[in-house]
Parts: structure tokens; sequence; C-alpha cells
């Protein structure tokens, strides 16, 4: 009977419904339509009040209005509270380029978080049962999906101000038809479950029937696997969020940068769900078209002997690998140069957050700090120049014959392709090159140890 085996479900889920507010989704199919009277029926019993949910997608013009005044007249007799809303949802699709399916999801959970914020609702109760969890599960394995989503739906989730429920994932679907007999509910029938061209009815049609021949116990063994992997899925999440500081080493809001070596000391099962963390942070709507391929790809990438290559995701999500940092940047802007002049002392605040101070000083100091160069005023060129790289910019180093390009320079020490453009060379106004912060001095520091005064150059973060 299904009364007893859902209140068995909720009991086992911790669900417990007392004094509760409960949004029911109501199409008028089987399935919904017979929550709906379930709700109806433990009104007393649970202490609980309910209001029913409808929205007309328009897909089917006055067929799915006529839908709506089904259900509202359903909930008339019942004396339940009924709130509905026609949604364009043709046009929606037309704006948003979005299947059928995902965009009247959008809708109609849209206005659901409206009702629940108007009515201040504790649930939202929708009716998908095991056959629709055993049909998610193998659709998202088929198409690569990874990680939580191999689980299917889950039986409860927060919504907005409420939390979002599935009391019917302990039923087949033939248990809620012989429901809606027994009770004589007379529901409605969407045609369109019948089309083929929706990837789920050919599955409902075409697969699940032969899984029910090969074991007729499918769904219960669907719904273990789906709560197994929901339950290990926790834990492995769990161990790698203790992982994810040691292997971060800068967040911002569109860029993610990690430590190669500190990402691959960790065990192969919490990398993939280290990248699932970094994609779920970068995409606030992760796309359909991401699979597990992608994160095959950027561990190949992360592995490879190569220094550097860099990765093309779906919506504009680009990997970039240099030495031992990997760099997830979603909508990064390309860098652009700088170029300024000071004529003579000053400071300049620069655009990756460091500043140059340009200052005369009497004596040379007796320690000169990493971040300084320390100039003769006679053996340069005004004014002094700070700006990117240029193609084929050459360096004069001391110790050293002849001169080194600074792209040679930027290599030997490592420095991530990401940094390079934007890193800043000080020259004088005869374009000789001073020096690159933090990085290499030039043969015209401490060129003339008997200066009358000292020209001192000073890179710190701001």
């Amino acid at each position: 009977m299904l009364e007893p085996k859902v209140k068995s479900f909720l009991k086992k889920k911790g669900i417990d419904l007392e004094g509760s507010k409960v949004l029911v989704g109501v199409s008028g199919g089987p399935d919904s339509l017979a929550l709906l009277h379930f709700f109806w029926s433990k009104q007393e019993e649970w202490n609980i009040s309910i209001i029913a949910a409808h929205v007309d997608h328009m897909f089917r013009g006055e067929e799915s209005l006529e839908e709506a005044k089904f259900v509202e007249e359903f909930c008339k007799e019942k004396s339940i509270p009924f709130v509905w809303r026609r949604i364009d949802v043709p046009g929606y699709i037309k704006k948003t380029g979005l299947n059928g399916q995902t965009a009247a999801r959008d809708c109609r959970y849209l206005f659901f978080k409206e009702m629940i914020t108007k009515y201040e609702i504790d649930y939202l109760a929708l009716g998908h049962h095991g056959d629709d969890q055993a049909e998610t599960i193998l659709m998202r394995l088929t198409r690569g999906s990874t990680g939580r989503a191999r689980a299917g739906m889950p039986f409860k989730r927060r919504f907005g101000e409420a939390m979002l429920f599935r009391p019917f994932l302990c039923l087949e679907r033939l248990e809620i038809e012989e429901y809606c007999s027994i009770h004589e509910l007379n529901p409605r029938r969407d045609p369109s479950n019948e089309k083929e061209v929706y990837s789920r009815n050919r599955f409902r049609k075409l697969v699940m029937p032969f899984l029910k021949n090969e074991n007729n116990h499918v769904i219960q063994h669907f719904q273990r696997f789906s709560e197994e992997i929901a339950e290990d899925e926790r834990f492995l999440m769990e161990l790698t969020i203790q992982t994810w500081n040691t292997v971060v080493t800068d967040k911002k809001e569109n860029e993610i940068v990690i430590d190669i070596n500190e990402f691959l000391s960790i065990a192969n099962s919490l990398q993939r769900r280290c990248i699932q963390l970094i994609l779920n942070y970068l995409y606030k709507d992760k796309p359909a078209s991401l699979s597990a391929l992608h994160t095959d790809q950027i561990i190949a990438l992360l592995n490879s002997p190569h220094s550097s290559g860099n990765i093309d995701l779906p919506e504009n999500l680009k990997v970039v690998k240099s030495y031992q940092l990997a760099y997830f940047q979603l909508n990064f802007p390309t860098e652009n140069p700088f170029y300024y002049e000071i004529s003579k002392t000053g400071e300049l605040l620069l655009p990756n957050g460091h500043y140059i101070k340009v200052e005369y000083i009497d004596k040379r100091p007796q320690y000169l700090e990493t971040n300084s160069l320390l100039l003769c005023p006679d053996s340069i060129e005004y004014p002094l120049i700070i700006r990117t790289r240029w193609n084929g910019d050459r360096m004069k180093l001391r110790g050293m014959v002849g001169t080194k390009k600074v792209k040679r320079i930027f290599m030997d020490e490592k420095i991530p392709i990401q940094q390079r453009a934007t890193w800043p060379i000080v020259t004088d106004g005869a374009n000789n090159l001073l020096w690159i912060p933090g990085l290499k001095k030039s043969i015209y520091s401490f060129s003339n140890n008997n200066c009358d005064c000292y020209l001192l150059i000073t890179y710190k973060k701001q």
C-alpha cells in the first residue's frame, strides 16, 4: 500500500511535518495529483496546511489551460487553497535558447519560490517517483555526469526559504497509478510524454521496460544506488574541502589558481572532486555540455610533462598551465599593457597592485633590500619609464657579457605565463633596461660608487 510505504520512507529520512506549511507542485498528472490527494488526506493526522501550486507552460494552448482548470476544480472540491500562473515558456525559450524541459523547469521553479516567500512555506513537495529517479540516473550516466550528479535527484535540498522534498521516490509508477484508480482521481495525461523527441521519454519507453523485465526490483536497486552514491559523495567531498587550502593558492570571483604539485599529491578521487569544486565556484550555472571528459582533460593537462598548455571549456572558461601553477579563468579579460613615465622622482601605483617609488638619497645605504634598485643619476637618461615588456626586449646583466632576452629571463625564473604580460620593467629614456623588479638587475645598478647622490627605486605591495 502507498500510504504506509510513504510514511515509513519519510520517517527513515527524518522528515517531521508536524505544524508545517506544505506547497505541493501539481501538474494534474497521476504523480502530482496522487501526491496532492495524499497530503490532503493527512492534514489532520499530521497537523499540516497545504497549498496546491500549478503552472501552465502554454505549450499546448487551450489543452494546457483546461488542465489548470481541472486542478483548480479538484482543489475547490476539497477546499485546498490553489495558486497558479500562465507563463509564456515558448517565448522564454526563444529568448534564452534553452531546451523546452529546462526552460519549463526554470519558469516553474521561479514561480514556486515566489509562492514560498509569499505564503511563508516550510516545504515544497514534488511528485517525482522511483521510475523518474532511475530514468534520471541512466540519462546522467549516459551523458557522462560525474560526482553527486550520478546519484540522480536528491530526496531533499534547500530551495529558497523552504525545503524541497520528494516523498514518492520510494514508489514505482504502477503503485501511483493504482492509488489514483482506488481513489478515483482521474488525472490528466500530457500527450508530450509519449513523444520520443524527448530523451527521457525514450528511456521511459525503451530502456525501463527491458530493465524491469530483467529484474522486477530494479527501481528499489536504483534508489539504493542513489542513496549510497550520495552518502559516498558527501564523505569524499568533505575530504576534498579539507585539502582545498593546500591546493588553491589564489581565489577571485572569476579566477582560481592552484598549485599543481599539491594537487597531484592528493588521491585521484579527490583530484576529480577538487576540479568539480573549482568549476562549481566559477560557473554560476554549470553548462549542460560540461562532462567528465572535461575533467579528464584537465587532469591530463596537469599531469603533462610540458611546462605550459591550456584547455578551453564551455562558456569561455579557460584552464592555463604555467610551470607549477594552473589558472582557471572565467571570462577573464586580457591584461592591457601599460607605460608610465617619471620625470625625476615620485610614486606610481601599478595595475598589479604594487607601487614604484623613486627618490634621491645622499648616502649609499649600508644594506639594500632585494626589492630596491640603486642608481647613479648621471649614468641614465630621463625620464624613467615603467612599462610592460616589448617584443625583443634585452637586458645587460651584471657579471655577464652581452645581453639576455627578457623572455628568457622569465622562462629561467619560471615566471607563469599569466604574470609575464603585467610584470613591470624599468628602463631609462634611452630604453636601457635597468631592472626587472624581483628578478634581475642590470649593469647600471651600483655603476658608480662615488656619486654625489643616488637614485633609489623601490618596488613594494600597496
